[in-house]
Formats: C-alpha cells, sequence, structure tokens
C-alpha cells in the first residue's frame, strides 16, 4: 500500500514510534493522520509539531468504548479509515510475583487493544473491500523478553493477535503488518535503567525513525512481519529449530544483564 491521500490512525501516538510512524505516514504524503494517547500535554505538543494534517485524541484504548468513539468521530469527520496502527503498549518490568492488577492493565493495552481497534475499523474497511491493520508487537513477541513475564507473555499474544487477523481477513482485501523490532530509544528503554539499557545498546538500539521507515517499507510490500533488527530472524528460526539451545543462549544472556545490575537489583520472588 502506498500511503499518499490515505487517512491514519497511531495509538501510542503522543511519542517514541507511535509519532515517529505518524510522521512517516505525513512525510509519504498521507492525507491526514490522527494521533491517540492518553498523554494530553504530549499529544497536543506531537499535533502541533506535525501540522495541520495531524490532530491527537485522547484515548484510552484499553478499553473498547474509547477505541470505538475514536474509529466513529474519525470516520464521520474526515471519512474511512485505510490504516490503523495499534501502537500503545506497556512495559511492567515483573516476573511472576506481579500482581493481578498488573496482569489485567497490560493485557487489556497490549493485547486487548488490538482486538479493540480491529473490531472498530472491520466493518468500514471490508465494505470497502480494503484496509491495513499494523500492529506494534516486539522482538519479544517472537523471542521473549528477560525481566518482564507480563510483557513477554502480551507480546507472544499481540503477534498471534496479528496473525490470525491476517489469516481471517487476508482473503477480503484487509492487509495486516506486525512490528517486530528489538531495542528502540523510546521512553520504555529510558525506564529500564542505565545498565540495563548499556546492555542492550550493545545488541543495537535503534531510532524511533528507524523503526517507522521499516514499517513505511513493509507496507509498501505488503510484508506481515516487520524486522527493523534483521538478526531477529536468525534468532527466530534457531528458536525454532533448537529450542533448547536457544533457551540455554537466553540464560545467558541474562546472566550478562543481571552481571550489569547494581546491588539490590530483581531479587527472587
Amino acid at each position: 500500500m502506498e500511503l499518499k491521500d490515505r487517512i491514519a490512525v497511531v495509538t501510542g501516538g503522543a511519542n517514541g514510534i507511535g509519532l515517529a510512524i505518524a510522521r512517516a505516514y505525513l512525510e509519504e504524503g498521507a492525507r491526514h493522520v490522527v494521533l491517540a494517547d492518553v498523554d494530553r500535554g504530549r499529544l497536543d505538543a506531537a499535533a502541533t509539531e506535525l501540522g495541520e494534517r495531524a490532530e491527537g485524541h485522547v484515548v484510552d484504548v484499553s478499553a473498547a468504548e474509547g477505541v470505538e468513539a475514536l474509529v466513529a468521530d474519525v470516520e464521520d469527520r474526515l471519512g474511512p479509515i485505510d490504516v490503523f496502527v495499534s501502537n500503545a503498549g506497556i512495559g511492567t518490568g515483573a516476573g511472576v510475583e506481579a500482581t493481578e492488577e498488573t496482569w489485567d492493565r497490560i493485557w487489556r493495552i497490549n493485547v486487548l487493544a488490538h482486538v479493540h481497534a480491529a473490531r472498530a475499523v472491520l466493518p468500514s474497511m471490508l465494505a470497502r473491500g480494503e484496509g491495513y491493520l499494523v500492529s506494534t508487537a516486539s522482538a519479544a513477541g517472537l523471542l521473549g523478553q528477560i525481566g518482564d513475564l507480563p510483557y513477554s507473555v502480551t507480546k507472544h499474544a499481540a503477534v498471534a493477535v496479528a496473525e490470525w487477523l491476517a489469516i481471517t481477513y487476508g482473503d477480503r482485501g484487509i492487509l495486516v503488518s506486525c512490528l517486530c523490532p528489538q531495542g528502540v530509544r523510546t521512553d520504555m528503554i529510558a525506564s529500564a535503567g542505565s545498565s540495563a539499557v548499556d546492555t542492550v545498546v550493545a545488541q543495537g538500539v535503534i531510532e524511533p525513525a528507524d523503526a517507522a521507515a521499516a514499517v513505511v517499507a513493509a507496507m509498501r510490500d505488503e510484508r506481515f512481519l516487520i524486522l527493523p533488527h534483521p538478526e531477529v530472524a536468525t534468532y527466530y528460526e534457531r528458536r525454532a529449530t533448537d529450542l533448547d539451545r536457544w533457551l540455554a543462549g537466553m540464560r545467558r544472556l541474562q546472566a550478562r544483564i543481571l552481571d550489569a545490575l547494581p546491588e539490590g537489583g530483581p531479587a527472587d520472588p
């Protein structure tokens, strides 16, 4: 799909990958880009930065009614949504000790938000016989996330949702892509702490603009899996062909990360 004259919605659009995707879409000639986020201050600043072809909406994507209202408003005022990017996501830094409340929140944002989006935009897209759904998951959704059990589980689920949508609606004109980067220089990386960041940097942290460029290229080619870090494909293949060896490698990586943490880092539950 070419983005010229298209209408797009990007959740988690006030900063990071979402803002970079919105900027890239506008550079590709999108007619209008709607940013959705819970952070009003950042949202207004982002929309102002992007100019008159962009606007911001305060939306809590964990609630189906919020996403439904967003889609209805955009379609009523601007026309059919050509591209919906489900990009909003959170981490927890928790393991098996994560509370029920933590699990509920991350499940709603990292998984159900993708379902809410599809449920809201698919009727119009299917009626027209075209549309594009883009999901931001993570390399963690293909491989796993050391130190964050809820994030790892929900990102695997986000990939599964995208795969299901591609299988179910791919022959009815609906295109689906799933973005699975490793480290991207966003607030989530920064909040992990300098030692953890240094470990990830050694593996190649990219800028949000790099992830956005990969999204645009994949959409042009109509590819499902978007890997801004090409090495993830190799890791994914190794995981599939020799899981025990891959698990051993992940344990070695975990040991490196734990060694980099200051005393008083994560403890056993």
